[in-house]
């Protein structure tokens, strides 16, 4: 099943992010800055969804020892989510928040999943091998959860929310919780990111995100793409002046390079960087990229977040990952 759901989310996340080429949604601003922050133009608007999407799946139960199955609290109501179990150790750890790409809002397998390749590991385990906490979300409509799916817009609320339980938990160090997400994922994290109050996150890794949402496709999406207020409060590009945490735009040339570009345009938020990886794709600067901030935030305990990537780092953790030989019955996606 997590093979089958895997392969899925590739090929998935490929034919969106080509539609995101092809079109630039109607009512979506290309150019000038927000002058007020994501948070602020949020305030007193309700989303109108034009279809009601939910799931009728539960989440399947982790393994003993990995991860537990709890439920978090949101504006929604109690959301399903996989959380790193306490070591019972006295000790407080840093705790990477994933969030997976896809439009499904729910979480699976792929949080646990074994013998992915390197240059597509979509679990993010290196975090969790690294021995950091982790927390995989899932949100409102998704796994059997209350509410509606609303296309990058009340999910960001469940992020936040996530964030909170996250930083209660005994062993759990507050002041080094961690955003990451890929591809729609990766979208839903600068978002959030956007959206968060100061201090929330330590730093945030977004991997192959979008500048507009809209840009996704209606077929894709539960509110109307021509409404300009609607698409506006889902377009990370217009709020990045709002992000107060170190962030860390990431694609591969060869993957959606052109929304990066975008953002990186637009961009004039010194806390914001952006990384192009020449020659490599949506997913294989992932898992490598992944490796190199793990062993980061281990050694990021100061005051301040110190955490930095350039594009040689990235392209070196590529490199030995391509040079390891992938397991049977496996292949890159």
């Amino acid at each position: 099943m997590t093979s089958l759901r895997l392969s899925s989310i590739a090929a998935f996340a490929v034919a969106v992010l080509a539609l995101n080429a092809c079109q630039k949604p109607a009512g979506a601003s290309s150019k000038g800055g927000a002058t007020q922050t994501l948070a602020q133009e949020r305030e007193g608007f309700s989303t109108q969804l034009i279809k009601q999407q939910s799931e009728d799946e539960a989440p399947p139960a982790p393994p003993p020892g990995v991860f537990k199955l709890v439920a978090y609290p949101s504006p929604a109501g109690n959301l399903a989510a996989y959380v790193s179990p306490d070591p019972d150790d006295g000790k407080k750890r840093p705790l990477v928040i994933w969030i997976v790409g896809g439009f499904s809002n729910s979480i699976s397998e792929i949080a646990w999943a074994v013998g992915m390749p390197a240059e597509n590991d979509q679990s993010a385990a290196a975090y969790r091998k690294a021995g950091i906490a982790m927390m995989y979300p899932s949100f409102r409509g998704g796994n059997k959860n209350p509410g509606h799916k609303e296309g990058f817009y009340g999910e960001v609320d469940d992020v936040l929310a996530a964030a909170v339980y996250a930083a209660s938990l005994p062993w759990v160090d507050p002041a080094r919780i961690y955003l990451g997400g890929h591809s729609t994922g990766g979208t839903l994290a600068l978002l959030a990111a956007e959206a968060a109050p100061a201090g929330q996150f330590r730093a945030v890794m977004s991997f192959g995100p979008v500048e507009e949402v809209a840009g996704y496709g209606q077929d894709h999406l539960p509110f109307k793409v021509g409404d300009e207020k609607e698409s506006r409060l889902r377009a990370p590009v217009e709020f990045l002046g709002a992000i107060s945490a170190p962030t860390f735009v990431i694609e591969g040339s060869e993957g959606n390079s052109a929304s990066l570009e975008e953002l990186r345009e637009r961009n004039r938020n010194p806390k914001i960087s952006f990384v192009v990886a020449k020659g490599q794709d949506h997913f294989s600067v992932l898992g490598p990229s992944n490796s190199l901030f793990a062993a980061k935030i281990l050694g990021d305990s100061g005051p301040e977040c110190r955490i930095g990537i350039t594009e040689a780092e990235i392209q070196a953790a590529c490199k030995k990952a391509a040079q390891t030989d992938l397991p049977p019955g496996l292949e890159r996606r």
